[in-house]
């Protein structure tokens, strides 16, 4: 078989369509607790939870495994169109448990993108609902992922992810963001949410859809108070709704159930995912606040739009297992409680690297952002790969981080995510934060032989 019994896979030697054409992609066989292992035999600390911050209780779960087993052979599958299940009505009732007060619906998915759009389509059911079915347009900040569907695509303003496929999107508004570096106030922010608010027309907005605190594109940014309450201001003003997506965020990631609590907004729509599952199984959700369920209930009463195994009792299953896992073991608590420790620890690590600008974060979704070591605040030139380099060393030293260049999208550069699973031990986040700072040093004093020094 192509590729399977390889240590490494390139594009040449496998039947998988790979994401990159020129990368040559290592092949894990195993993994225990924040260890995985290549097929070579040698040893990576996983600080990025499985590589996309889903395995949030790490690797090799016997709990869960057994969980899924148990429930597989009872029964793993049934549609949720004309029947339910009651894996599905007891892992509902325990997300609007933990989620924040309000929230008492529940639906669910199989995965981030899925929520996303799902979250638009129930923001659009709302509305029509109530009779206001002009409302359609979705305004969103430029610098963000919301995944690879063609409408989760749209909601970002990132031309370097959009093409090819700008004709098959709808066109939405994006605000930018309130970085450091542009808007420290959020107050521009607000007054090119406004713009956008005028240029479409406030009578036609749906939603304003956003992550609380960003991960893949922004790492670990939020905006400032200003900005939220300024939102929440227009919500009340102008009727649309307010989505966060918790694709990352949700179920414990920055030490809270979901990353809205910790903010002065209450947002009427939830997307979760990732964290859900925690790497074991496909599973998302939807929550939604209740005056949103008694629009749809006094309206059309029904949504019957879906995917074929949203709610299956064997993924749902997982994920009630899960949600005991975090609070058995008071993980969620732990990530909070540990998160600023692990944020200075970081940060200590990196002082005086001049690549470094910042250390950033909540829990255990923390953000580095590189800037040019000649003037402290510049992007780096994108030609240099300099975050990307950073992940090759790291990678070369055993360590699996995550980093991002959208420096061509215009709002922010070089940056690294560090999103390690709940489960780490102090040990273990030690030896993640001396594996990444050795690699960003690394990094560093690689790019000051390749930067030409600047003219006086």
């Amino acid at each position: 078989m192509a590729g399977a019994g390889e240590a490494v896979v390139v594009s040449q030697s496998t039947h998988v369509l790979p994401l990159e054409f020129n990368r040559r992609y290592p092949v894990i066989v195993r993994g225990e607790g924040v260890w995985v292992e290549d097929a070579s035999g040698k040893r990576y600390l996983d600080a990025m939870s499985g590589g996309s911050m889903a395995a949030t209780l790490g690797h090799g779960r016997r709990d869960i495994i057994a969980a899924a087993r148990v429930q597989a052979e009872k029964l793993a599958y049934v549609h949720n169109e004309r029947l339910t299940n009651p894996l599905q009505e007891q892992l509902a009732h325990e997300l609007a448990g933990v989620a924040p007060t309000g929230f008492t619906r529940v639906r669910f998915v199989t995965g981030g993108a899925e929520a996303n759009e799902m979250a638009i389509q129930i923001a659009r059911r709302y509305h029509v609902d109530r009779g206001d079915s002009k409302r359609w347009q979705v305004i969103s900040p430029a610098q963000a992922y919301h995944g690879p569907t063609m409408a989760t695509l749209a909601l970002t303003g990132r031309p370097g992810l959009q093409r090819p496929f700008e004709p098959y999107m709808p066109v939405h508004p994006h605000i930018p963001p309130s970085t450091w570096r542009f808007d420290p106030t959020g107050e521009q922010a607000l007054q090119a949410l406004d713009r956008a608010l005028e240029t479409v027309g406030p009578e036609n907005v749906s939603a304003y859809f956003c992550e609380p605190i960003s991960a893949a594109a922004l790492p670990a940014y939020s905006p400032p108070k200003r900005f939220w309450e300024g939102l929440a201001e227009r919500r009340e003003r102008h009727g649309f709704l307010i989505c966060f997506d918790e694709i990352v965020t949700g179920i414990g990631r920055t030490g809270h159930w979901f990353a809205a609590e910790s903010l002065p907004i209450v947002p009427d729509i939830i997307a979760t995912a990732k964290g859900l599952g925690a790497g074991y199984a496909a599973v998302g959700a939807v929550l939604c606040r209740q005056h949103v369920y008694d629009a749809i209930a006094g309206g059309s009463r029904k949504f019957t739009l879906g995917h074929t195994w949203d709610g299956a009792p064997l993924s749902c299953a997982v994920g009630l297992k899960v949600i005991d896992v975090l609070k058995k073991e008071g993980l969620v608590d732990r990530v909070r409680d540990r998160g600023p420790k692990l944020r200075d620890q970081l940060a200590d690590a990196l002082e005086g690297v001049p690549l470094v600008h910042e250390v950033r974060g909540r829990g255990f979704l923390l953000g580095v952002e590189y800037v040019d070591p000649r003037d402290g605040k510049s992007f780096l030139p994108p030609e240099l790969r300099t975050a990307g380099r950073v992940d090759d060393i790291a990678f070369e030293q055993g360590l699996i981080t995550y980093s991002t260049m959208p420096t061509r999208d215009g709002f922010s550069g070089d940056q690294t995510l560090f999103a390690p699973p709940f489960t780490s031990t102090d040990a273990e986040l030690d030896e993640m934060v001396s594996r990444f700072a050795g690699a960003v040093r690394h990094a560093a004093k690689e790019l000051e032989t390749k930067l030409e020094p600047r003219p006086v």
